[in-house]
């Protein structure tokens, strides 16, 4: 739920925060790690700008691979998690261990989650793709048996089952995109919390800087061309450029950036394009 703030000031002004229902609790020690050292910098050289530490937090290492096959788990906790959109949950097993997984929207603390091929396909399970029915909405898919989720981890996402043909299962991801994934991949019933994250705003610099975030300079700000391939007068880049660069001089938008083509052959439709792959 997204909550407006009284506008005392300019920053609370603009703000829109999200309202989170989690549990007032400090995250559990056994399954957290400090984060330390430079963001966007390799042996001290910037590889990735306008980057840095941003707040202190700690990471919380998430089950992504939901290997505890067979085990019943009971969920303790639902948490908010500062390094990512969703929330978590922390699930208790009934040999004692506890793991942090991907909430999903309606999980609720006391529910029971189990990660099994015999598993009933409910909110919070996660079994292989061929025993889900077609039209489940799915979260967390492997892309390789036992490698761990990788697709649709953000905040609101959830993939859909479409078909199911051979070793393989048409998924219908959060881009519309439509890919081939072997059935022997898992997956996650449910979709994921906090949909409505995208219409967060900060309010204020500040709360970016809190974030990692550093101040961006735009291309045609620039005072010369020999600073960024879109600066100097309006009328000579800028809205009128034929494609747009980045401050090396790369083509940016429209330009493909693929570099794992020979998985292509698992796309059955672009993302967003409506069309099939090759035509």
């Amino acid at each position: 739920m997204i909550k407006d703030h009284k506008p005392t000031s300019p920053g609370q002004r603009g703000r829109r925060s999200l309202k989170k229902d989690v549990d007032p609790v400090k995250p559990h020690k056994k399954l957290t790690k400090p984060q330390k050292g430079a963001v966007g910098r390799s042996k001290g050289t910037i590889t990735v700008r306008n980057r840095q530490r941003g707040s202190k937090k700690h990471y919380r290492k998430i089950d992504f691979k939901r290997d505890k096959f067979g085990v019943p788990g009971t969920v303790s906790t639902i948490e908010h998690d500062p390094n990512r959109g969703p929330n978590i949950a922390l699930v208790a097993y009934a040999d004692g261990e506890k793991r942090y997984i991907l909430a999903p929207e309606g999980l609720e603390k006391g529910m029971k989650v189990m990660s099994s091929d015999t598993a009933e396909p409910k909110l919070g399970n996660t079994l292989p793709l061929k025993n889900i029915p077609i039209g489940t909405q799915i979260h967390n898919i492997e892309l390789r048996p036992g490698r761990g989720g990788q697709m649709v981890r953000g905040a609101g996402g959830s993939a859909v089952i479409t078909a199911k043909e051979g070793k393989y299962a048409n998924v219908k991801l959060p881009s519309s995109e439509i890919k081939r994934v072997l059935l022997d991949c898992r997956a996650t019933i449910g979709s994921l919390s906090n949909p409505e994250l995208q219409n967060v705003k900060l309010g204020k610099a500040g709360r970016a800087r809190h974030k990692g975030r550093r101040p961006h300079t735009r291309g045609v700000a620039f005072s010369s061309p020999r600073d960024h391939p879109h600066g100097g007068s309006y009328k000579d880049t800028g809205v009128g450029m034929p494609s747009p660069k980045t401050p090396w001089g790369k083509k940016t938008r429209g330009k493909k950036t693929r570099s794992r083509k020979h998985t292509d052959k698992y796309i059955v439709k672009e993302r967003k394009r409506g069309k099939k792959k090759g035509k």
